[in-house]
């Protein structure tokens, strides 16, 4: 089982047990922001708060070769349906280098943004939000 599955659904994931998992320079893809993620500390709070605002499991698990992990997740939001496919790259430490999300449908996805955006506050600043003018 992959570390990040294992660890969601432990149901107890803090910050610092994201951070134990990411490269220092992790970066992270998702439909929910307009730009890519990047640093330990900052993609380790973006994971944990993830866990805390929606419900479900992992339903699928694929080791792609030595360094990548396609996992397949379902649950809900705010009780709407909400699936996501994820793809893992670590390095040759075993410490994750990249993810990508992908989420649908688009109407539940949108009230993870949401969420997410209430969620994380200031830290996560409004340019990964929304498109300036």
């Amino acid at each position: 089982m992959h570390a990040i599955r294992k660890l969601r659904e432990s149901g107890h994931a803090t910050v610092a047990d994201y951070e134990k998992l990411l490269a220092p320079n992790v970066v992270f893809h998702s439909p929910v922001l307009i730009r890519t993620a990047e640093g330990r500390a900052v993609v380790a709070k973006i994971f944990a708060t993830s866990t805390t605002l929606r419900e479900g499991a992992y339903t699928g698990e694929w080791k792609l070769d030595d360094r990548r992990t396609l996992l397949r997740w379902k649950g809900k939001i705010q009780g709407h349906e909400l699936e996501s496919f994820d793809l893992i790259e670590e390095n040759d430490e075993g410490f994750i280098v990249d993810r990508t999300l992908a989420f649908r449908p688009m109407p539940a996805a949108r009230l993870f943004r949401d969420a997410m955006r209430a969620a994380m506050g200031s830290s996560i600043p409004d340019d990964f939000w929304e498109y300036s003018d």
